[in-house]
């Protein structure tokens, strides 16, 4: 049995979504969290964890405004035009600015939807619910081997607004969720909640570190292998200390950053020169569903990071290749 939900056609709740459906369902949300206007609050949960942030989007038909003000921790905003990403510290008077690619966070997990996500997740549609008060579609993408975690996405009916997103382990269970406690949908776009501030930074350190476009070739590295399902979407030159002072930055030292995708989340892999001050002993770290692998290669520190089991970041740096 098909229906039609919000313009879109998809498989009844408990049936898998075909293939050729499922790239309608994450267009569909990945439109929503770029091309609707909308506030709310959001809280981002784990086991023993927990953080909150006020959301402000707006768009005008050709350009994105965003203001995300974190309610836990140390105050700051992040203000967002497009690619220009300001990262502002009211207290200490500093402003970190960077032109880079759109911030994929709650309520954006998802890449420009492609027709790769079908091969590597199995997606169904679940019993509609409710969530922040508002009627909501249930997505189920389970993966299809060990590379990836499961997601159960909550759409809201009316928009296609992401409203909840719940990254699940092998076993089922919620690693990590990302949820609007409150939203407001199609209210009117108020630019200047981004734009005054951006403009407001007389009397702030102005950082704008430099961040240049590579290849791990042209930087003597590659990957032997790729890693299932994903593909590399940049691969940048930065500073390793992003709110270094022009004069600090040569002494700081770079890093090499890429980025990988498989459609719905993203690893980075970061490389630096050794330094046994910085860089102590080999670790892996978990919080929530982020895992992070961190060991010594030979004159260089290498770091894997992301949203993914164990195995996609030993994946990862099992393949990563000193070639000069």
């Amino acid at each position: 049995m098909l229906l039609t939900i919000g313009g879109q056609v998809s498989a009844a709740p408990g049936v898998a979504v075909e293939p050729h459906e499922v790239k309608a369902w994450l267009t569909r949300i990945h439109n929503a969290a770029n091309q609707r206007n909308f506030q709310g609050t959001f809280v981002v949960s784990s086991p023993g964890a927990m953080t909150s942030a006020r959301i402000s989007h707006f768009y005008d038909g050709t350009d994105q405004f965003e203001r995300i003000e974190p309610l836990d921790g140390e105050a700051r905003q992040v203000l967002r035009h497009n690619g220009v990403v300001h990262t502002v510290w009211p207290f200490d008077k500093v402003a970190l600015i960077e032109q880079r690619d759109v911030v994929k966070s709650f309520p954006s997990l998802l890449q420009d939807a492609d027709d790769q996500v079908a091969d590597f997740y199995d997606v169904s549609l679940q019993p509609p619910e409710r969530v922040a008060g508002r009627d909501a579609n249930v997505l189920m993408l389970k993966p299809r081997d060990e590379f990836r975690y499961g997601y159960r996405l909550w759409t809201d009916k009316q928009s296609g607004l992401l409203l909840r997103a719940e990254i699940l382990n092998a076993l089922g269970e919620t690693l990590e969720t990302s949820a609007f406690s409150d939203v407001d949908i199609g209210v009117r776009a108020q630019p200047n909640m981004v734009l005054l501030p951006m403009r407001k930074l007389t009397g702030y350190r102005v950082v704008k570190p430099q961040l240049t476009p590579t290849r791990l070739e042209a930087e003597g590295w590659k990957l032997r292998k790729t890693v299932t399902g994903f593909r590399q979407l940049s691969c940048i030159r930065r500073p390793l200390d992003m709110l270094a002072s022009a004069d600090r930055t040569a002494s700081s030292g770079q890093l090499i950053q890429a980025v990988f995708s498989d459609g719905i989340t993203n690893v980075s892999l970061f490389i630096e020169p050794y330094n046994a001050e910085r860089h102590p002993r080999p670790a892996i770290t978990v919080v929530g569903a982020t895992q992070a692998l961190m060991s010594r290669q030979g004159d260089f520190w290498i770091t894997v990071v992301g949203d993914v089991p164990k195995a996609t970041l030993r994946a990862f740096y099992d393949a990563v290749d000193r070639t000069k």
